[in-house]
């Protein structure tokens, strides 16, 4: 095997495991996510939330993107340096909010424009279309502009 033929195997495995490793932490982020947007409309009588469905997604993204800033920072990119945490943590809730917003927009379609209103729909539309067009822009944008590949070692902050 010559030098370049190794390098190109260590860089794929490498991106395999980084893409590995996104798609643990968005699982568990997915998990928490759709757990506490189902508890937030559904649990009790009535849900805390339960006519407000664009309220109970922003709060559960909300706290799925806690859960997914450290898991990618702490495993998934942990080996990208760090210029600024302040900088990183920041840019991570920009590109959270708009993932956030692709999965509202397609949950405010569903529910108020095409006029379906079960927790099927609702989920599906959120937890299932928007999440996963949100993801796909999620690990481009992490990738890209929050945990950039910039050649040199982590830094602690």
């Amino acid at each position: 095997m010559t030098t370049t033929d190794a390098s190109r195997a260590r860089s794929l495995r490498s991106r395999v495991r980084e893409v590995g490793a996104f798609g643990i932490v968005g699982l568990v982020g997915y998990a928490t996510d759709v757990a506490v947007f189902n508890l937030l409309r559904y649990a009790g009588d009535p849900g805390l939330l339960e006519d407000k469905p664009l309220t109970a997604k922003v709060l559960s993204v909300a706290v799925a993107m806690c859960v997914t800033y450290l898991g990618n920072r702490q495993w998934t990119w942990r080996g990208r340096s760090r210029h600024s945490a302040h900088r990183e943590v920041a840019l991570f809730v920009l590109m959270n909010g708009i993932g956030m917003l692709i999965a509202v927009g397609c949950l405010a379609f569903s529910h108020y424009v095409l006029g379906f209103h079960s927790a099927l729909a609702d989920n599906i539309s959120a937890n299932v279309v928007g999440l996963g067009l949100g993801t796909l822009f999620r690990f481009w944008a992490y990738r890209t502009f929050v945990f950039p590949d910039t050649g040199s070692p982590a830094d602690e902050d």
